[in-house]
């Protein structure tokens, strides 16, 4: 069909001489009009010579030049008419294919017509809303201000909305807006003279708007956000958010790259998907502070920029401090303990910093860390804390309005974890992986004082598929503080919280309370104690047996908003090779 249409356009605008005899060769002939017509340069096809001839008037003589024969003889390179049956083929092919372009022709000339007419009617539309001016009814009662999660309480009332156009349907009567302002989502509906200004012509995504009008409830079987809408009587726009490349669909797109999401993480906020998991970590930290109060805790504040290491010095950010070595906080731990004599048991939700170069889903360099700390307590005191903790702040999250619909959406499969959670301790999760097949990095079986990889500790998670508690682990591979098992010296009253899908999100331990013992660690660990003093101090100065833990509030939010990386669980994350926006 493809050479039908060809042909049929061959003849547009040509106007040659016509010779008595046509000549075909299909295997030696060019179909062009470069060169006259004869039997050293023939055209390939009859249709071709058809397109550029009337056939009524003309002969038309074909040859195969290389027309299979007995090797014997040569091939015969005479011309000869074509057969009628040829032609008769030949003449309706290009019959048809004049039919198609005198048509393809006509459509397009009528295609050419509308579009004049439509860019005529859209030049006197945009002039007509040019002109027009909208005003306020002064007759209508003052709109009073509110934000959109105020909607339900102000229903029936003219009220004032300010927010962005988070989406936008445009009918021919009518434009469906749904108006965000961080507080909710509120759908309205602008109609009338409402949708004759210049600016209603140009809405799109993004825009800021200020909408005046009565929020109705929806009738039974319709559906909006809150289970209301606006119905418009006045408008004025704030900022105008740009169209084209520059809109800001273009600039996220939902299949874009996820570096290219890393660089408009400011854009990408607006997304009810982000914003929702920054949502529910905001509701994540009220229902910790929650807990924390009503178990006793009371919460301080430690220093960020620190002289002392806590999780070893190769993760430590050092920076130059008025001409001194310091760093950026691991872990507020330290701090947290020396409060314990005066104020009680403690907690803080504080920054720290780990320069791990691990590029995997569940590192960051910056992360939210909560911290505990509690005196006077037992190494099972310590878990059952730390059950009681996930376990509260999970329901207290759960049952908040503002984040119970949003998990709902993001993690449809949640289910709270059942109590107790599953205890275990690390040497036999050196046996279940080794019973299991599971690995290490370096292709061999565990072995006591292994420090379990990620993969193999989440994969053993992730087919337990319950939350655990790891203990008990290697005094050689556990910091230097941490207590040691009195009925098994070779290991520490530590503990990791695991949970499916993402693996740890909390580590804890019982803390050495004997001076002797401390100093022992320090040696250990090769770490001069003299920087330490003040924490070394609260074994001299009345020692008591305590403990505590920190949680990745990142990790947790993954856990519970079902992510696939801990980077969508914080405002502007920051990991190896990334310290913008």
């Amino acid at each position: 069909m493809a050479e039908v249409e060809t042909v049929a356009s061959a003849a547009e605008g040509l106007s040659i001489a016509h010779p008595e005899i046509i000549y075909i060769d299909e295997d030696g002939g060019v179909d062009s009009t470069d060169s006259p017509n004869s039997q050293e340069t023939p055209y390939k096809t009859l249709l071709f010579a058809l397109s550029l001839l009337p056939p009524s008037t003309t002969a038309f003589h074909t040859r195969k030049s290389k027309t299979v024969v007995p090797p014997a003889e040569e091939p015969s390179l005479e011309y000869k008419p074509v057969s009628p049956t040829s032609l008769k083929k030949a003449k309706k092919l290009h019959e048809a294919a004049v039919r198609k372009a005198a048509k393809e022709a006509a459509g397009a000339a009528q295609r050419e017509k509308e579009a004049a007419e439509k860019a005529e009617k859209e030049r006197l539309k945009l002039e007509s809303a040019k002109a027009f001016v909208l005003k306020e009814d002064a007759s209508l009662p003052i709109a009073k201000s509110i934000k959109i999660r105020d909607s339900t309480a102000h229903r029936d009332t003219r009220v004032k909305v300010s927010g962005w156009i988070h989406r936008l349907r445009v009918q021919a009567h009518m434009i469906f807006i749904v108006l965000r302002d961080g507080t909710g989502y509120l759908q309205c509906i602008l109609e009338g003279d409402l949708i004759k200004t210049l600016d209603a012509l140009q809405f799109i995504e993004e825009t800021t708007i200020t909408i005046y009008g009565t929020i109705k409830a929806l009738p039974e079987g319709k559906t909006a956000p809150g289970g209301h809408e606006l119905t418009a009587d006045y408008y004025t726009v704030v900022g105008k958010a740009p169209s084209g490349d520059a809109a800001i669909g273009n600039i996220v797109a939902p299949d874009a790259e996820q570096q290219i999401k890393l660089d408009q993480r400011h854009l990408v906020l607006r997304g009810e998907q982000a914003s929702g998991v920054l949502k529910v970590r905001a509701g994540v930290l009220r229902a910790f502070r929650r807990a924390f109060e009503e178990l006793g805790l009371l919460e301080v504040t430690p220093p960020c920029m620190v002289q002392t290491q806590v999780e070893g010095g190769s993760t430590l950010f050092e920076f130059n401090y008025y001409g001194e070595k310091a760093y950026l906080t691991q872990s507020s731990q330290l701090y947290l303990e020396t409060c314990l004599p005066a104020l009680g048991d403690v907690f803080c939700v504080q920054e720290s910093f780990r320069a791990e170069r691990s590029v995997t889903r569940r590192h960051l360099s910056e992360y939210t860390h909560v911290e505990a700390e509690l005196a006077f307590i037992s190494f099972e005191d310590l878990l059952s804390h730390l059950e009681e903790m996930i376990s509260r702040v999970l329901g207290y999250v759960l049952e908040d309005p503002s984040c119970k619909d949003i998990i709902k959406e993001l993690n449809p499969d949640f289910k709270v974890p059942e109590r107790p959670f599953m205890r275990m301790k690390y040497e036999d999760a050196i046996k279940w992986l080794n019973e299991h097949d599971i690995k290490t990095d370096e292709g061999k079986d565990h072995e006591f004082g292994d420090d379990i990889a990620e993969a193999a500790e989440r994969k053993m998670t992730d087919t337990i598929n319950r939350p655990i508690f790891l203990t008990h682990f290697p005094v050689e591979i556990k910091s230097f503080y941490m207590k040691k098992d009195e009925s098994d010296k070779r290991v520490t009253e530590s503990v990791d919280v695991l949970m499916p899908g993402v693996g740890e999100i909390v580590g804890g331990s019982m803390r050495m309370d004997d001076l002797t013992e401390l100093m022992g660690g320090y040696a250990r660990e090769g770490i001069d104690p003299t920087p330490y003093y003040w924490f070394t101090d609260q074994r001299k100065y009345g020692t008591c047996p305590h403990g505590g833990y920190g949680l990745g509030l990142e990790r947790y939010l993954a856990w519970l908003c079902n992510r696939w990386t801990v980077r969508e669980c914080c405002l502007y994350p920051r990991y190896v090779g990334r310290c913008t926006p």
